[in-house]
């Protein structure tokens, strides 16, 4: 007898059980295996069917987002009275910055349909400057299109900046309970010097130029800076002033109040001229302009941020966020 044959008879026989233990290891590892496919095959479809969700839903609310202008077929025959939104404080970078509001006032006056244009206002205000780029932006756009007039619709609030913007309009309409007004300047901050005294803080401030520390919040109030800043201020009102006066002359009461910077009620307004109808927007477009079609031609901001904001899921973003933060 060969070794070989030898080795094989002193190998045990396997036994029955052990063959079943392999063929249970084998059946559990393939069910294992169908169920991860199983898995991996949902988590695929469900993914899909987010992402086209995701994608279907941006694309509608972008689509109800755009000014209505720049819809297809949404113009159609026949006059429109076109629109656009002030809304918010006025500055350079907000959805009222003058670069916003003029691209969408030139929209509106370049349209072939366009009978009439209404700003709707609801401000309470801001640069000076940026209300002045508008301001003197609807100077020519009336210019050079002289049949189409611009209405000024006032909402809840139609205050310094926004009044500036305002003043420009063919007219200016607004409701009873509305705010107008505030025709002043201001300059505001705060004064640090006493509490960095009871704190034990010295306050260490190098200028190039004895002004440079113009009206610094840690130091103790310059009479000569305060003076300059009375005339600085001065200089601007009499602008705002004069701006108003160039387009509501004729118009506004002889009341040294109306430049004082109070606000006055949309009643009041209207007795003081600084407004010269009680009106909404579909007043102005259906009984002064005579095109109730109202087209949106307010710009937009298409930025995932802005959508997610204007969708009502921007404070939940912001606070999942800030819990993020907070977590890691």
């Amino acid at each position: 007898m060969s070794v070989a044959d030898n080795q094989e008879q002193s190998r045990p026989a396997a036994s029955p059980a052990a063959g079943a233990n392999d063929r249970l290891e084998q059946r559990l590892f393939e069910r294992l295996s169908f169920e991860f496919l199983r898995e991996q095959r949902t988590a695929r479809r469900w993914g899909i069917f987010f992402k086209l969700l995701a994608f279907a839903y941006v694309a509608i609310f972008l689509a109800l987002s755009l000014p209505a202008g720049w819809r297809i077929g949404t113009l159609g025959s026949g006059q429109i009275t076109a629109l656009v939104d002030l809304q918010g404080i006025i500055t350079h970078d907000s959805p009222a910055s003058a670069d916003t509001i003029v691209t969408g006032l030139r929209n509106a006056f370049e349209n072939g349909s366009t009978a009439g244009v209404i700003l709707r206002i609801n401000s309470p205000g801001g640069s000076p400057v940026q209300a002045g780029y508008i301001n003197d932006e609807i100077y020519r756009l009336r210019e050079k299109y002289p049949d189409i007039p611009l209405y000024a619709v006032i909402e809840d609030i139609c205050a310094s900046g926004g009044y500036y913007v305002a003043a420009a309009a063919t007219r200016i309409y607004a409701d009873k309970a509305s705010l107008v007004g505030s025709i002043g300047v201001r300059m505001d901050g705060f004064g640090f010097v006493d509490s960095l005294h009871k704190l034990g803080i010295e306050r260490r401030l190098l200028t190039a130029g004895e002004n440079k520390g113009f009206l610094d919040p840690f130091s103790s109030v310059d009479p000569t800076h305060v003076e300059h800043a009375q005339k600085m201020l001065g200089e601007v009102h009499q602008q705002f002033i004069n701006t108003v006066l160039k387009g509501r002359r004729d118009q506004l009461a002889d009341d040294p109040r109306v430049f004082s910077g109070l606000v006055w009620s949309g009643e009041r307004s209207l007795e003081l001229g600084l407004i010269d109808e009680f009106g909404s927007s579909g007043y102005v477009a259906r009984e002064i302009i005579g095109a109730e079609k109202i087209v949106d031609f307010t710009p937009r901001d298409y930025s995932l941020a802005a959508l997610l904001e204007r969708a009502g899921v921007g404070a939940l973003t912001r606070f999942v966020t800030e819990q993020r933060l907070r977590l890691w």
